[in-house]
């Protein structure tokens, strides 16, 4: 018996195995990959009949625990025998969990439990603390029973190992070698469901973004949602070429050019619903990256009453926007909402009699009644060259993507100076055209509390009330409130987003302290008077309504 390890050993002396059954066993094991515990229990259930099968597995399952923990030294537990907590599983993101066949099932401080099928894989621990912070304790547990809380807690989500089940080797995925200069890729019908499911995933979960993302040892795939990113899976390293050039081919970009970014565009239908991917690609130092902007064309039909402006700011947008003539701009960082902002204005002015032109780099949606150009920088098509020829296009209204350099804004001067109403977008809170600025909107996106899983917050903390009366908030009348979790929310308490703004309207006394060249905190101090309220301020307005938490508020802003 000296060949056999410790738990073969213990097995034989308990009676439940033979020697031929354990070395049967191995055999598989080093066939198959899976623990040998597991293919043992498999066995001894599948030869009981089947009115004994489940007290046969449940008393080798008993044996197994008990060699088990004498072997490691350590606790083994059986998962079917103790309730599981949702909270304490998710905390070990889904794909980290199944890669590495593990279960967290408690926590204290800054330690977790976590029920491992092998509780030797100094691997999986240490990537565990590196990525997410805790220290681990491992408990053993038998693996049909961890996959059997996954499925309970995570749902039946397709892996990419269950992609490939019927696939005969990883290595049947071919790729056509850069020398060979071919435009198409020949790629496996496995690496082609794989990259779908991905994208069908992420528009099932609302996703902004899926980002593909190559390192030294690791495949990431991540979704933004609510603006927050969220791991999603790892697949196989070795797939990456052939991932890639699948979303090449779907885009339309060269498969054979891995040297220098590309920018591309793939089409969609799924269930009916018309989607854009806006899809980016850069090479990175191993390997290239990915990053695919979901465009719903169903988010376009938006109105501004539903972004999320308060009463008070929608007046005061809508008298702005109706102007004849003068410049507006939207002002905020990359994904806080502005384009929508600057779509669901245009939505509100496109009417039969006025005509709208716009120049976009890209057109992210279309739009029914409105002329829109994308700009094409290879042949010297940028903001500045489209807007000069708008002027002579007998536009009502231009609406320019981006202000990036000086001569387009000057061209956007110029264009409402000569009676045109001009909308566009800054990434900085420069003011431009002192004459003719007639409103600046600046604004984020904050997670809206979900509606499914929303509850009331009865007792409000000292410091939170505070602030209210800081504010003017009145604190008799508050609705605070924050999501439980659920499934609906993918368990964060939040789905969809909400603005919050800070709208500026440039006055005739502002427009002289601008030209005045006066201090920003004197013409802020003006605003203020004159009715402005800050982002931090909207926000709370927010969160004492309860569509949002303070805690969300608080990480978008930073509390200014």
């Amino acid at each position: 018996m000296e060949s056999l390890s410790k738990l073969d050993q213990k097995l034989i002396e308990l009676g439940i195995l033979t020697k031929e059954e354990v070395r049967a066993a191995d055999e598989k094991k080093r066939t198959t990959g899976e623990p040998l515990e597991q293919i043992l229990l498999e066995t001894k259930a599948a030869e009981a009949p089947q009115q004994q099968a489940a007290a046969v597995s449940q008393a080798d399952k008993q044996a197994v625990l008990a060699a088990k923990a004498k072997e490691y030294r350590i606790e083994a537990v059986d998962l079917t025998a103790r309730p599981v907590e949702k909270d304490l599983v998710e905390i070990i993101p889904q794909d980290m969990a199944k890669r590495y066949r593990v279960v967290c099932i408690g926590k204290k401080d800054n330690k977790i439990t976590l029920a491992m099928s092998d509780p030797t894989d100094v691997f999986a621990m240490d990537d565990v603390k590196f990525r997410l912070g805790y220290d681990v304790v491992p408990v053993y547990a038998v693996q049909s029973d961890i996959e059997a809380v996954q499925k309970q807690i995570y749902g039946e989500v397709e892996t990419w190992k269950e992609m490939f089940a019927d696939a005969e080797e990883l290595d049947s995925v071919s790729v056509v070698k850069d020398e060979e200069k071919a435009d198409e890729a020949v790629v496996d019908a496995p690496v082609i469901r794989l990259v779908n499911s991905i994208i069908s995933e992420a528009i099932e979960k609302r996703a902004s973004d899926i980002h593909i993302e190559c390192f030294e040892k690791d495949l990431l795939v991540r979704y933004r949602i609510d603006g927050v990113l969220h791991e999603i899976m790892s697949p196989p390293k070795p797939l990456l070429p052939a991932m890639i050039s699948r979303m090449k081919i779907m885009a339309n970009l060269k498969i054979d050019e891995k040297r220098v970014p590309q920018d591309g565009r793939i089409k969609m239908s799924v269930k009916e619903r018309e989607i854009d991917l806006r899809v980016s690609t850069v090479p990175t130092l191993f390997g290239e990256s990915v990053v695919m902007r979901i465009l719903d064309r169903a988010n376009l039909k938006v109105e501004l009453t539903q972004l999320g402006f308060s009463p008070r700011d929608q007046e005061k947008l809508k008298r702005l926007v109706e102007k004849p003539h003068g410049i507006f701009l939207v002002t905020g960082p990359t994904g806080s909402g502005k384009s929508t902002s600057l779509y669901a204005t245009l939505n509100a002015l496109n009417k039969p009699d006025v005509k709208i032109l716009t120049v976009e780099d890209p057109v992210e949606y279309y739009l029914r009644g409105i002329v829109q150009v994308q700009t094409n920088h290879r042949v010297g098509l940028d903001f500045a060259r489209a807007l000069r020829a708008f002027l002579r296009q007998d536009p009502d209204i231009i609406m320019v993507g981006e202000i990036r350099d000086k001569e387009t804004g000057t061209i956007a001067v110029e264009s409402a100076l000569t009676g045109h109403f001009v909308l566009s977008t800054l990434h900085t809170n420069d003011t431009i055209g002192r004459a003719t600025c007639v409103g600046i909107l600046a604004q984020r996106l904050v997670r809206r509390i979900c509606k499914e899983c929303k509850e009331e917050v009865k007792e409000v903390p000292d410091n939170l009330l505070k602030i209210f009366q800081e504010n003017n908030i009145p604190t008799d009348k508050l609705s605070l409130a924050h999501g439980r979790g659920c499934p609906v929310c993918n368990e964060t308490g939040y789905k969809g987003r909400v603005g919050i703004y800070e709208l500026l309207e440039i006055t005739e006394q502002l427009r002289a302290m601008i030209l005045k060249q006066e201090s920003p905190a004197d013409m802020w101090e003006l605003a203020k008077k004159q009715g402005t309220l800050t982002l931090y301020e909207d926000g709370l307005e927010k969160v004492a309504q309860g569509a949002t938490t303070y805690e969300e508020l608080f990480r978008v802003t930073s509390g200014e």
